[in-house]
């Protein structure tokens, strides 16, 4: 693409669009940008262009080589004519974004964007670098504010959850959410008015829900689960891993707690009762009681296939613990654990006997977290065993469990995105 610092969305409306010999392809209508959960700038996914017929269709910025004052150029003369339909985490920078409301970043300073000036990144990438802005001033007077121009970064209400929203409800929303990870959903949420945040539950499923109150904060967490009618706050609490489940109750008072652990199914509530006997900061607190516990005999290949479940935590996946039956927690006698690794060089028809760790030392469920931390350090772990004084296994810490209680309280309020952002500055 031909040397270009910076482009203001605005000279591009109406642009004639040419292929790689002159060929006329239509007319630039506006740009399509990603939104971001993060500050970062959203990047500038492609051109929206009307092409003879008024169909608007899609053309990816990698296809522009050249962009000029009076034309932009294509690598190729040919495009995807099917129609153009915005998705739900893309905003329309001059049908959306231009003349959208915001305030200065970090103050109560109303202002309106006028125009978004993007520039080139050494990846080829393009992003919003630069909003044109003026402030917006009540009362009868004609004066204008002179207009400026500011870094994204500096300036709010212009994020993912501002943009998305749409008046009919939380459709649009849930089809986003279809793309991302449950800590970024959890993110957003965050973010979202409570009305907003409460029409989202509610039309997630349960499993999906629970997913992202794991990832919540714990005050964020208990004002969610309040919100919702006892009876679905239990099947919700179902539907976490049980140690979540446990610490979430245990933030609860103690009535409302035994009440949600009554509504419960009790094979689901077993394990979270057991959990929480234990204070939250020992390897009974931390450990999953769900861990992949398999019998001396099961072999090397039935194993492999347990791992590979695309629900087991990575984590978890990393070893597979042998006990004698049953293979339920609190399981029989407590034989060792097999590695992943050992279970990939072993022949498939082995039994997992054959392959069995037995020179691990197993964690007491009270042992603190100092303990466990220097356990998994010690022996270069992702995962434990936690083992009671009856040689029953009980259950397994996994290194998240641990980084989850060493990390500052407060570390899911500060979020990924904006620490990433404090370590590159």
């Amino acid at each position: 693409m031909a040397a270009v610092n910076r482009v203001f969305a605005a000279q591009l409306s109406g642009l004639p669009v040419f292929g790689p010999d002159g060929e006329s392809i239509g007319r630039v209508r506006d740009l399509v940008a990603g939104l971001r959960l993060d500050a970062q700038p959203p990047r500038i996914l492609g051109l929206v262009v009307e092409l003879s017929t008024r169909r608007r269709v899609f053309v990816p910025m990698l296809r522009v080589t050249s962009i000029e004052p009076s034309a932009v150029t294509l690598a190729t003369g040919s495009v995807n004519m099917r129609q153009f339909n915005q998705r739900p985490n893309e905003v329309l920078v001059l049908g959306q974004l231009l003349d959208a409301h915001a305030t200065l970043a970090g103050s109560d300073t109303r202002i309106t964007v006028v125009d978004a000036g993007m520039e080139p990144t050494r990846t080829r990438d393009w992003v919003l670098a630069k909003l044109a802005i003026r402030e917006r001033r009540l009362g009868l007077g004609r004066r204008r504010s002179a207009m400026q121009v500011l870094p994204w970064s500096e300036v709010a209400g212009l994020g993912l959850t501002d943009l998305a929203r749409q008046p009919q409800g939380a459709g649009q929303l849930l089809m986003l959410f279809d793309t991302m990870r449950p800590a970024d959903i959890a993110a957003t949420v965050r973010d979202l008015p409570l009305k907003r945040r409460h029409e989202v539950a509610d039309a997630m499923d349960d499993e999906r829900l629970a997913d992202v109150i794991e990832e919540l904060p714990d005050d964020d967490q208990k004002e969610l689960l309040a919100y919702l009618a006892e009876e679905r706050a239990a099947d919700v609490l179902e539907a976490m891993n049980p140690d979540d489940a446990a610490d979430l109750l245990a933030e609860l008072a103690p009535a409302d707690q035994s009440r949600l652990l009554e509504l419960m199914e009790p094979e689901e509530s077993a394990p979270v009762r057991r959990l929480l006997e234990y204070s939250s900061d020992t390897a009974g607190g931390l450990m999953t009681p769900e861990p992949v516990v398999l019998t001396p005999d099961t072999t090397i290949a039935e194993a492999l296939a347990h791992i590979r479940n695309a629900e087991l935590p990575p984590a978890l996946a990393s070893m597979v613990f042998v006990c004698r039956p049953p293979t339920a927690t609190p399981t029989g006698r407590y034989v060792g654990v097999v590695h992943f690794q050992r279970l990939l060089r072993e022949p498939p028809a082995e039994l997992v006997a054959s392959a069995v760790d037995t020179g691990l030392p197993p964690l007491k469920p009270g042992a603190s977290l100092a303990e466990v931390t220097r356990y998994f350090a010690a022996y270069n772990l992702t995962c434990g065993p936690v083992v009671d004084t009856e040689d029953h296994l009980i259950g397994a810490v996994t290194v998240d469990d641990v980084l989850d209680h060493l990390l500052p309280e407060d570390w899911r309020e500060t979020g990924l995105h904006d620490t990433l952002e404090e370590d590159r500055a």
